[in-house]
């Protein structure tokens, strides 16, 4: 079954975005600090503001937006973004991947090295070279430094800018649809206007950039002119509506020609595997689309002419979500000896387990795979979720190591925080708790949290959680007063 927990306001079309982007200098990280980034600094350059204007602004974003809580799916585009990210001129690879639970087709950057991709994404484009184009494309947008070079004539336009985006776009996520594009816009109607003509000129720059990022990772460059067409099509269609995308990546006939002309010259550097793993991907993205018809994404799937083992995967998932686990079971194993090197295969299966409560089947499951695989994410995850339900020490053990490795994963501090409260860590659960709160924008409640955590600290005589916890609460103190500038 399609694992997605609904911590956040209902699905909705997340309505506006705009490619933002960075080059920044590393910050300082604590020692115990689970490797989070600092969103305090006031003395560095304009380009560690862009940081920490977007961090603040991504945590503002999780507040509210529905989130697609899929952790191999976040694995792969995460894996993804990874192999690009050499070819795209970025010097700086501090990126953070969010998923979004919304059917629109968008994709989106950030200063912050923040990349946001919606769900439909993957429901509209049948090719993994058509996603790397999309990605490639926005990594294009934080290489060259799109926003920040856009704002230069007008560096008092930076913080409105990235607030009405950021208005619009929950306004969106809370089901406001148009009224959420019509709040961005008028918010930012002058400074549109102003720099349009930039923004032309950015996307045909990004297009350049991406284009080359995409044949030195191995994918082809026409991917990128085939994505175009398929977004005219869809604007064709859909009555002149167009993508949600295409409102902040205007797409002309020239812009589409200059890039098939690009494309024609350019040739992959590398042959690249032919595997089904997007495929795979695919049908997770479908299935949480059509969650309340999941025939309906065996049918997209099938039309589109997906691998065999793509819709095969699919209907275990669907025979899982309906009750049938053992049928569902047997259909992964298969699959899995078919394709050994899919880890995400055994995963699935071993979160069918899960949800289907045989804990003892997922943590066996969990283990064999990363025995093979060691420190693949979604099993170390879901052996962490599993063991709170039969060694919660290891599971905080497990947990603990993963939220180092992962200091950006709100669903990782939710499982943290359980682990430390069933085995007796009462102090640390309070603080990861907390983390999970400032992680997701509510930082009022999360000091909250850091005051109640102290007082069980000082109660219990744990002084090593006490220091930690104080030295958070004044780090707390000034992500508020960021994120605070987007209220």
């Amino acid at each position: 079954m399609l694992r997605n927990p609904r911590t956040h306001l209902s699905r909705g079309a997340i309505a506006l975005t705009l490619s933002l982007a960075l080059v920044v200098p590393a910050p300082v990280v604590a020692v115990d600090d689970y490797g989070l980034p600092s969103l305090t600094g006031s003395s560095q350059a304009v380009t560690g503001e862009e940081f920490r204007l977007g961090r603040a602004w991504l945590r503002q974003f999780r507040a509210r937006a529905p989130l697609w809580q899929d952790a191999i799916a976040q694995d792969y585009l995460e894996s993804l973004v990874t192999r690009l990210m050499p070819y795209s001129e970025l010097t700086d690879t501090r990126t953070v991947v969010t998923l979004v639970d919304s059917r629109a087709l968008n994709a989106f950057a950030v200063p912050g090295g923040v990349i946001g991709v919606n769900a439909g994404l993957f429901a509209f484009a049948d090719e993994e070279d058509a996603v790397a184009s999309v990605l490639a494309h926005e990594l294009g947008h934080l290489s060259q430094r799109h926003y920040a070079r856009g704002q230069a004539r007008a560096e008092q336009t930076q913080l409105p800018a990235m607030a009405a985006m950021l208005a619009g776009m929950l306004i969106a996520a809370g089901g406001g649809g148009d009224a959420g594009i019509a709040a961005a816009m008028g918010s930012q109607a002058a400074f549109i206007q102003d720099q349009l003509a930039y923004s032309r000129r950015f996307e045909q720059e990004a297009d350049r950039i991406g284009l080359q990022a995409m044949a030195q990772a191995g994918y082809d460059p026409q991917a990128m002119v085939r994505m175009f067409r398929a977004m005219q099509r869809q604007v064709s269609l859909q009555g002149g509506n167009p993508p949600e995308f295409l409102l902040t990546h205007p797409l002309t006939e020239s812009r589409i020609s200059d890039a098939e002309s690009r494309a024609s010259q350019i040739e992959p550097a590398q042959a690249r595997e032919d595997d089904p793993t997007y495929h795979l991907i695919r049908a997770r993205a479908l299935l949480t689309v059509h969650e309340r018809d999941p025939q309906q994404a065996a049918t997209r799937l099938a039309q589109d002419d997906a691998p065999e083992a793509a819709r095969r995967y699919l209907d275990a998932l669907i025979a899982a979500e309906r009750g049938q686990v053992d049928s569902a079971l047997d259909e992964l194993d298969t699959l899995a000896r078919e394709l050994p090197d899919l880890a995400m295969i055994p995963a699935s299966a071993a979160e069918v387990a899960f949800d289907a409560g045989r804990y003892d089947v997922a943590i066996e499951r969990s283990r064999r795979l990363l025995r093979l695989m060691p420190g693949y994410v979604p099993a170390t995850q879901l052996l962490g979720e599993a063991m709170l339900q039969r060694d919660p020490d290891e599971a905080y053990r497990l947990l603990r190591e993963l939220a180092d490795r992962r200091p950006e994963d709100p669903q990782v501090f939710t499982l943290l925080a359980e682990a430390a409260g069933r085995s007796g860590r009462e102090a640390w659960g309070h603080l990861a708790r907390a983390e999970h709160m400032q992680l997701t924008g509510e930082i009022d409640r999360a000091i909250r949290q850091l005051d109640v955590a102290r007082r069980v600290a000082e109660q219990s005589g744990a002084t090593n959680a006490a220091a930690r916890i104080e030295q958070r609460r004044e780090d707390f103190v000034g992500y508020r007063e960021t994120m605070e500038k987007f209220q």
